[in-house]
């Protein structure tokens, strides 16, 4: 079992930045792939970014140029670094892992076994 904690969550203003970051416990892996996903009011659940286990990245287009994913083997933790933060980007933002050791990552929420509690980004002037 893997136990995902995010963190780093807020209001910010838009054109603010924000640093998430989600801590893993339990059986995990350096290798195993992670993303960021969000859920925004009203909407379906959308990839923002993902990261393989040798470090390739996904990210949705909307969020090019301004969001960073990296991963810190040593801590457990992945982070999300966001930039130029817009109202749309307002969602409640989830991490998730695939399965120990599975180091492809996946754009489809189905295929990621282990998932955070969420953590609320708010961008409201």
């Amino acid at each position: 079992q893997v136990q995902l904690v995010e963190s780093g969550g807020g209001l910010v203003q838009p054109g603010g930045s924000l640093r998430l970051a989600c801590t893993a416990s339990g059986r995990t892996s350096s290798r195993t792939a992670m993303a960021w996903f969000r859920q925004g009011p009203g909407k379906e659940r959308e990839i923002v970014t993902a990261i393989s286990g040798i470090g390739s990245t996904y990210y949705t287009d909307s969020v090019k140029g301004r969001f960073t994913i990296s991963r810190d083997n040593a801590k457990n933790t992945l982070y999300l670094q966001m930039n130029s933060l817009k109202p749309e980007d307002m969602a409640v933002y989830y991490c998730a892992a695939r399965d120990y050791s599975n180091a492809f990552y996946s754009t489809r929420g189905r295929d990621y076994t282990y998932w955070g509690q969420g953590t609320q980004v708010t961008v409201s002037s």
